[in-house]
């Protein structure tokens, strides 16, 4: 894998999820799943780690993904998927699935609900987070209302792009 050339995606796609039920979601920036980014190979998932790191995108881990719905309120989430592939849902049972490959990056804004539904059994993500802050853990019911209504609207713009940086393609769809 050679993370400092990440490929341009071969498509990318983007949702904005409206709030459902005591799921808050983000109606503000959208969720981005950029495809095929990287060709990744054996190296070791550290390697993808400190690159992510270079782009201010950090407290990262290497894991699967929850199969119930979560979400943070004060932080966006970025998932880099190492191995594998599967099927998530975002944004609450009743909303959309997407497929999920091996090199695919996920960035998920603040609020997004997600949970795995259907994952190969070598499935394997890097996850991070673009501020060194304590993230914190919801699961969509009503006691978190309003505080992770306040905290969803105070979480802006990242210094950077997980993947492309500074100029990087989620600012053309975040601002």
């Amino acid at each position: 894998m050679n993370t400092t050339l990440a490929k341009t995606p071969k498509k990318i796609l983007h949702a904005l999820i409206q709030p459902q039920g005591f799921f808050p979601n983000n109606p503000r920036f959208p969720l981005l799943i950029y495809k095929q980014v990287f060709a990744i190979s054996n190296e070791p998932a550290q390697t993808l780690q400190k690159f992510l790191k270079k782009n201010h995108w950090s407290n990262s881990w290497v894991d699967s993904i929850y199969d119930y719905h979560h979400y943070h309120s004060t932080t966006h989430e970025v998932l880099v998927i190492l191995e594998g592939e599967g099927r998530v849902q975002f944004g609450g049972d009743q909303l959309d699935i997407y497929e999920v490959n091996k090199g695919d990056v996920v960035i998920i804004p603040a609020g997004v609900a997600h949970k795995s539904i259907n994952l190969s059994p070598d499935f394997k993500c890097i996850g991070a987070y673009p501020w060194d802050i304590d993230l914190d853990m919801n699961y969509g019911t009503a006691e978190e209302h309003p505080r992770v209504d306040e905290h969803i609207k105070q979480a802006g713009l990242p210094k950077s792009d997980p993947v492309f940086g500074v100029q990087g393609l989620l600012f053309n769809y975040w601002k």
